[in-house]
């Protein structure tokens, strides 16, 4: 390093080590006159002014930093704002119904594939059982052999009729005669009832479809023994122009519904709730609004939630049985604090505002609340009220700090999604 650059390196390390640029400049000027060079005196006179330069500037922007700085400010003033809330949910048919065979048998034949489309009264399965065939064939023979007995107990009293009419013989053998025919009748209702019986077997065996509605998978294949007693079944049918969502509430849930909404029993607060929403697995949600119904009476104590159901409208049939969905309930809020999520930031899990107090001064407040639907807002809960002014562009500001607010248009800010409140 040559000579000069040596001498202004120290003096500017001297210069810079003192707490005051006036004895620093003094002792560059003194510093100058002993140097012997022409040019290197040049040089350190050069680096003490760009050195007071440099401090002067420094006081300059310690001036500034401390005039307060301009920020936007909003007033808090009372919302109308819906929000929501999500329960997953698990679609099932209106109807779903579980064929199962009532006698026993080889399945012989499958009518209709899986996940196939059926009408009421469409032939489904056929069991072979040759036992069922052989007693129709029986019965129809028993009925010949009784009303063959029916017809010989009948001669027997047009027989007797004449004689007892003519005291040719006693009342008592036209009597028997009676009898016998009463009993011959009997044994033929008796066998007319045994074909019936036969005959409903044999129907037992055709399976038919109870409903209109959607095949679900069949656990069996052709040549399998069935019987009423087996644990699956042939098959479920659902009915899906109509659908629930099935869904769970906690009690504590429960009880904040209860305490919002009017009406009696609980179908009776229900019905004053708004339409509710189905999202779909996509994230899309499904175009026909739902109307909630009571599924069941009682608190399960092992989960301490009570089940709900949401019926849709499912015309084209997009929404199939055993479906997980999300049943989305709206709550408009008619006095809701809404917060811009720009004015927030968070701190250990926690939301915090800048509050304006007096003085233009601002605080950091805590604050709780839940986002609206879209996202831009919270809907505040705790931490702020009514008329309240707090920054919407603050950004790591110390507490006590004095701040000059610029009052923005709210009306600008929420549009019309969220009209001022009327209360």
């Amino acid at each position: 390093m040559s000579l000069h650059l040596r001498i202004v390196n120290s003096f500017a390390h001297r210069i810079l080590g003192r707490q005051s640029y006036i004895p620093a400049a003094l002792a560059a000027a003194s510093l100058t006159h002993r140097i012997a060079r022409p040019h290197i005196a040049i040089a350190v006179s050069l680096a003490a002014s760009l050195l007071l330069a440099s401090c002067g500037d420094g006081k300059k922007s310690s001036k500034a930093a401390g005039k307060p700085q301009t920020f936007s400010e909003l007033t808090l003033e009372p919302r109308t704002a819906t929000i929501y809330n999500d329960f997953p949910a698990t679609i099932e048919g209106i109807e779903i119904v579980q064929l199962r065979p009532f006698v026993d048998g080889y399945l012989e034949k499958i009518y209709v594939p899986e996940g196939a489309n059926v009408t009421k009264g469409q032939l489904l399965f056929q069991i072979k059982n040759p036992v069922y065939d052989e007693a129709v064939v029986t019965a129809k023979a028993a009925i010949k052999s009784a009303e063959a007995d029916v017809n010989a107990a009948k001669m027997s009293v047009e027989k007797v009729r004449p004689l007892v009419e003519k005291d040719i013989v006693s009342k008592y053998e036209l009597d028997a005669a009676n009898y016998t025919l009463q009993s011959k009748e009997a044994a033929l209702q008796q066998a007319n009832a045994q074909l019936r019986n036969a005959e409903t077997n044999v129907g037992y065996t055709t399976l038919r479809s109870p409903i209109t509605g959607v095949m679900g998978s069949i656990p069996y294949k052709i040549g399998d023994l069935v019987s009423s007693t087996t644990s699956s079944s042939l098959a479920s049918i659902a009915r899906i122009d109509q659908v629930y969502a099935y869904f769970a509430l906690t009690e504590k849930q429960l009880l904040g519904l209860s305490n919002r909404m009017q009406g009696a029993t609980l179908q009776d607060k229900l019905d004053h709730l708004p339409a509710v929403s189905l999202v779909l697995a996509d994230g899309s949600q499904y175009p026909q609004k739902g109307k909630l119904q009571t599924a069941s009476g009682f608190i399960t104590t092992g989960t301490g939630t009570i089940s709900l159901k949401a019926q849709f409208s499912n015309p084209t049939e997009l929404i199939r049985s055993g479906a997980s969905t999300v049943v989305r309930i709206p709550r408009t809020i008619d006095t809701a604090l809404l917060v811009p999520q720009s004015a927030t930031y968070e701190l250990q899990d926690k939301h915090f505002v800048y509050l304006v107090i007096a003085d233009n001064k601002v605080i950091s407040m805590p604050i709780e609340g839940r986002a609206t639907n879209d996202g831009k807002f919270l809907v505040v809960s705790e931490g702020l009220h009514r008329g309240d002014k707090i920054l919407t562009n603050g950004l790591n500001l110390k507490d006590s700090t004095e701040v000059v607010p610029r009052a923005i248009n709210a009306d600008s800010l929420y549009g019309s999604t969220y009209p001022p409140s009327s209360k």
